[in-house]
């Protein structure tokens, strides 16, 4: 049953998939909703633009379902908040699954659900927690069919700026992927490597599983398709952006320029002309 979902989830024609996430008000973070303030405006842009995916949380998933029409994008649904992404570690650290995710997820008719797989330096508890609940969701998910995309983040100590200073440190990234694909992960949505050139082991030790690249903070236009351009060749099953795509003043030329380098192996020349 998973592959009728994922067959909603995957673009038919070129086996890949790029997701927008727009769950960041799910963190309680200040400037994580920027670009984001009305999740109205915001799915009407989106949804204009066309994605494969919008990923979304279980208090706005009803902006894009409630749209009529077969043509809008697929719900991948959050199912997993956090307190981890500020300078400072809290005191106390969490990350708190809703209740009855995979119910949720079929109630909202979402394609796909996301979680965690965090591993901050000096909070292994937050780590435990992670792996605890992709141990309760798995079965979940094999029981209604639906799939589950896990997020392996590996953090920098938080000296060096703060939880959200993520690790492109390849060896951490393959380890932590491997990990997500041992639980049971049907999707991987992981950081790219500082080393773009090396995704390919990435892919490799996720043995099959899709993997989908997340996007992180904001860059420039050519950097961010000249990224994506060469996270394809390396053999990735997509992406998943948010700020680069919510953040930019052009929403819809940013989604249809990142779509044709994601299905269609377009240059970055060619990605530049839907800006124009």
């Amino acid at each position: 049953m998973k592959s009728y979902r994922l067959n909603r989830l995957f673009n038919a024609r070129s086996g890949r998939c790029f997701d927008v996430a727009v769950d960041h008000g799910f963190f309680n973070q200040p400037g994580f909703l920027q670009g984001i303030e009305d999740m109205r405006k915001v799915v009407r842009i989106l949804v204009d633009a066309a994605p494969d995916a919008i990923q979304m949380t279980v208090g706005q998933a009803r902006h894009l379902q409630e749209i009529r029409g077969r043509e809008k994008p697929s719900l991948v649904l959050r199912t997993d908040t956090a307190n981890i992404y500020g300078k400072d570690l809290p005191k106390v650290c969490f990350s708190n699954m809703i209740e009855d995710a995979m119910l949720q997820a079929v109630r909202l008719d979402a394609a796909c659900v996301c979680v965690n797989l965090f591993m901050i330096p000096g909070a292994p508890e937050i780590h435990e927690q992670c792996i605890s609940n992709i141990l309760k969701l798995k079965p979940q998910a094999d029981h209604y069919g639906m799939p589950m995309m896990v997020e392996p983040l590996a953090f920098r100590p938080n000296e060096h700026g703060g939880g959200y200073t993520v690790n492109g440190d390849q060896e951490l990234i393959t380890h932590l992927v491997r990990q997500a694909v041992e639980l049971g992960a049907d999707i991987i949505k992981a950081d790219p490597t500082d080393d773009v050139s090396l995704y390919h082991q990435v892919v490799e030790t996720a043995s099959g599983v899709p993997v989908l690249v997340r996007g992180g903070g904001r860059v420039s236009d050519e950097e961010i398709f000249e990224r994506t351009h060469k996270l394809i060749e390396q053999g990735v099953s997509g992406i998943v952006y948010g700020r680069n795509v919510i953040q930019h003043p052009n929403p819809k030329g940013i989604t249809r320029a990142l779509m044709a380098i994601v299905h269609e192996g377009a240059s970055v020349e060619a990605a530049m002309q839907f800006l124009k």
